[in-house]
């Protein structure tokens, strides 16, 4: 069975209030027939911190408007990107913001499962970075009551790290959860300088969302097949672990978006087909 395609929000439309990466507020319904025209599979969705109560994954209305959006276009939403915890992380040491995040998880858990998501994705990269032993115990400890409610949900935390693959792997087998799995992300790992191989070796068997994007080894996006990922290394390597997961385009953008993506698109196409994936 090939592997579902898709994109993250927003990367169909113009930016939102300037910023690279959000919630479009107000518009995102917009996107899914765009999605739709493309030929594409899924979104995945964003939780941000910023205007939060206006997203539509932390209402009833609002899911009940996915649902209806879902239903109209086929788009599907199988995960859901909670940039939300670079802002709240679960391992911050303001025990106000743990407590608040841990509630705001329970609620997308809840919210999720309702609209078909298999997927919520962790990031802690940049501020939200696990930089020492503690961040990796209050993370353990503040994420654990929830790990217990994702279990019953039937969906995984899938976290996103900076950390080397030794070390990524150690803090996912700390939970000895099947519901705590790894974000893997192309781009961000040619960034950091980190071998594919060992990457999967370590813990590629815990895959479970992808996100497709390229970039300069220690800066910034471009657009795909420009930068330093190594593609056909990590299609071989994704071939072997028969990966079930989606592939999400998180690609470079433009303040216009949708030109810019169509292009990378067919690159994806073309070299994602050859090892039958997409």
């Amino acid at each position: 069975m090939k592997n579902l395609l898709g994109v993250m929000q927003g990367r169909l439309l113009p930016k939102f209030n300037g910023r690279y990466q959000a919630h479009p507020v107000g518009y995102w319904q917009d996107e899914f027939p765009i999605a739709q025209s493309l030929g594409l599979d899924c979104i995945e969705f964003i939780l941000d911190y910023n205007d939060f109560d206006k997203n539509p994954l932390t209402s009833e209305v609002g899911i009940e408007e996915i649902k209806k959006t879902i239903k109209e276009t086929g788009v599907k939403v199988v995960s859901i990107c909670a940039d939300y915890f670079m802002e709240a992380p679960l391992h911050s040491s303001d025990s106000a913001v743990v407590e608040n995040s841990q509630k705001v998880l329970s609620l997308l858990l809840k919210h999720a499962k309702e609209i078909g998501v298999n997927d919520i994705v962790i990031p802690c990269v940049d501020q939200s970075s696990l930089r020492s032993e503690s961040d990796k115990k209050s993370f353990y400890e503040n994420l654990l009551p929830l790990v217990k409610e994702a279990e019953v949900s039937d969906i995984h935390l899938s976290l996103e790290t900076d950390l080397g693959p030794n070390d990524f792997l150690q803090v996912v087998r700390m939970f000895a959860s099947k519901a705590v799995t790894v974000n893997y992300d192309i781009g961000n790992s040619a960034s950091l300088g980190f071998d594919p191989s060992e990457e999967f070796e370590a813990y590629g068997n815990y895959i479970t969302d992808i996100h497709i994007k390229d970039r300069k080894l220690n800066a910034g996006s471009v657009e795909l097949g420009t930068g330093n990922a190594e593609f056909n290394k990590v299609l071989s390597l994704i071939q072997k672990i028969n990966y079930a997961g989606p592939f999400i385009m998180q690609a470079y953008r433009d303040d216009e978006g949708l030109d810019i993506f169509k292009r990378q698109l067919s690159w994806v196409r073309n070299v994602f087909r050859v090892g039958g994936l997409v």
